[in-house]
């Protein structure tokens, strides 16, 4: 079993339910970044809101690096999920495939 697998998402409903709730956190994290560059984008064109300004362009780049976080997090978490007996064989299988 590999990391960033598509199928593995829709193995069990444990697996549902994990790649549902890392979307929902995933589409949060980027909306909230975009709202955040946005709003400070605007605040760039007044001297007096600059400096917030930065700061919501800081705190959207760390939302913008949070995204790729979730999605390894999500990633190590479905894999924990499946079938370990036969884990040697797979990664062995995968191996030989690359």
């Amino acid at each position: 079993m590999r990391l960033f697998h598509r199928d593995r998402r829709e193995d069990s409903e444990a697996h549902r339910r994990v790649y549902a709730r890392f979307e929902i956190a995933y589409t949060t994290v980027d909306f909230m970044a975009a709202v955040l560059f946005i709003v400070g984008s605007v605040m760039f064109f007044y001297d007096a809101w600059q400096e917030t300004g930065t700061w919501l362009f800081l705190v959207g780049s760390v939302f913008f690096a949070a995204k790729p976080t979730l999605r390894l997090w999500r990633e190590v978490k479905l894999y924990r999920l499946g079938d370990m007996d036969d884990l040697a064989d797979r990664v062995y299988r995968a191996d030989k495939s690359d």
